[in-house]
């Protein structure tokens, strides 16, 4: 395929490293956490190789249950995202994961059976529905304050962060709320909460050919709207690192095995006897494929609808996109709306994962969607932002606190490596923004 259009380049000399970030159009910031990544994981394996009698992070147990960890940090942080660019902040989303996972805890657990039986398949249906739409209430209700009563988003949210976590704990009394319902415990991951080796192939091949196809749509966008076209050589490059991930992280949660306990359960209700050398794979758990249509959604809404480009106007500019029409009130009440209901996915996904509803479901979860947020690249100064960079920036906090935990580092000096972060993020961004003015 020859390419005749490609504007691209330009007749200044520039290094191999310059002209292969200029011909792939790599944001400097994704390459940042990936290298941030990469150091963690590394630096954690041989820290505990050398000090621990062996390298636990880069593992397929242990990755596999940082993907696991990651998802509901993540699926906040995508709404954070447009919260954020839009120069507004969201402080009570751990608390909203705690009421939700509350509420929806109540409801299948004490009400729910009464009215449907017991093991009821629309009682996991139900509670879902109900979770979510509480959070989106809650968070409509956090955007009409802040854009009808023009109170600051901040102390909106500081005050549902108290009191949306004094509700958690009223709703039950303080108590733990126990088991969940089967199917619904499966939105949490674990053995049976994942879709096996051949899912997973089956997804994975099928990601590799929507970045296939994604490659050839946006070529040809570009040149029917007669904008640049990247090198032939690019496309490539960037299409097969993209696939060559997607497979790698087939391999990756393929390679880890059903735990021996589980193994003995599963074929016990079988009544059959554990084979000799049977190995079944997890496969990619129900919370990350969870998180990647979330991010799916995300993305296409920032990029491809209306909404998008009304976020990304208000955040730069409030005053001139009022003035161009847009509803900017009626706006942030729906990115609220949107922040709640994401929360209350999220704690879904938390309350599934923990196979119960409890008081500490989300307490300091603000802290790192927030941080995962900025570390991805989204501007506190607003107007800049991505959702693939927010779910990145999940999956470094979260590898830092996983690292931390591996070897043994208390909380306190968990939370003091987080703030740290987030301020060297901030800062960092600053940096970068001065630099490209």
């Amino acid at each position: 395929m020859t390419d005749t259009s490609h504007k691209t380049q330009t007749t200044d000399r520039v290094g191999p490293v310059a002209h292969f970030m200029r011909a792939t159009e790599i944001d400097p910031r994704l390459l940042g956490m990936v290298g941030a990544l990469v150091l963690i994981g590394v630096g954690f394996h041989v820290y505990s190789a050398l000090y621990m009698g062996g390298g636990t992070f880069l593992t397929p147990r242990n990755l596999w249950n940082l993907s696991v960890q990651t998802a509901s940090i993540g699926i906040m942080a995508t709404g954070m995202v447009l919260v954020i660019i839009t120069r507004n902040i969201d402080l009570s989303v751990g608390s909203l994961v705690g009421v939700t996972a509350m509420i929806m805890g109540i409801l299948q657990v004490e009400i729910l059976p009464k009215y449907l039986g017991l093991g009821s398949p629309y009682i996991w249906i139900i509670t879902l529905v109900v979770g979510i739409a509480a959070g989106t209430l809650i968070g409509a209700f956090h955007g009409w304050l802040t854009a009808f009563c023009d109170i600051p988003s901040f102390i909106v949210t500081l005050g549902g962060l108290l009191i949306w976590r004094s509700a958690a704990f009223l709703v039950a009394n303080g108590k733990t709320i126990s088991p969940v319902d089967e199917t619904f415990a499966l939105l949490g991951g674990g053995p049976y909460g994942a879709i096996g080796a051949t899912g997973s192939w089956i997804v994975g091949l099928l990601a590799c050919a929507g970045l296939i196809w994604l490659a050839f749509r946006s070529r040809s966008n570009r040149r029917m709207h007669g904008f640049a076209l990247r090198p032939v050589w690019a496309e490539g490059i960037m299409t097969v690192l993209a696939c060559g991930l997607v497979i790698g992280s087939v391999l990756v949660v393929n390679a880890y095995p059903w735990p021996k306990g589980i193994l003995t359960q599963y074929y016990g209700k079988l009544g059959e006897p554990v084979p000799d050398g049977v190995f079944i794979s997890h496969g990619f758990a129900y919370p990350v494929l969870i998180l990647v249509a979330v991010g799916v959604v995300m993305s296409i809404l920032m990029k491809s609808t209306r909404f998008g480009r009304y976020v990304f106007a208000i955040g730069g500019n409030p005053e001139a996109a009022a003035l161009a029409g847009i509803n900017t009130r009626s706006m942030t009440v729906k990115i609220f709306a949107l922040m709640g209901g994401l929360s209350g996915l999220a704690g879904v996904v938390a309350s599934a994962r923990l196979n119960s509803a409890t008081n500490a479901l989300g307490v300091g979860d603000e802290l790192f969607v927030i941080a995962a947020a900025v570390i991805g690249g989204t501007s506190l100064a607003g107007g800049v932002g991505t959702i693939y960079g927010a779910i990145l920036g999940a999956l470094v906090m979260k590898s830092l606190q996983t690292g931390m935990v591996l070897i043994g580092f208390d909380t306190a000096v968990q939370n003091m490596v987080v703030g740290a972060v987030l301020v060297l993020a901030v800062w960092l961004d600053n940096t970068y923004r001065k630099r490209i003015k």
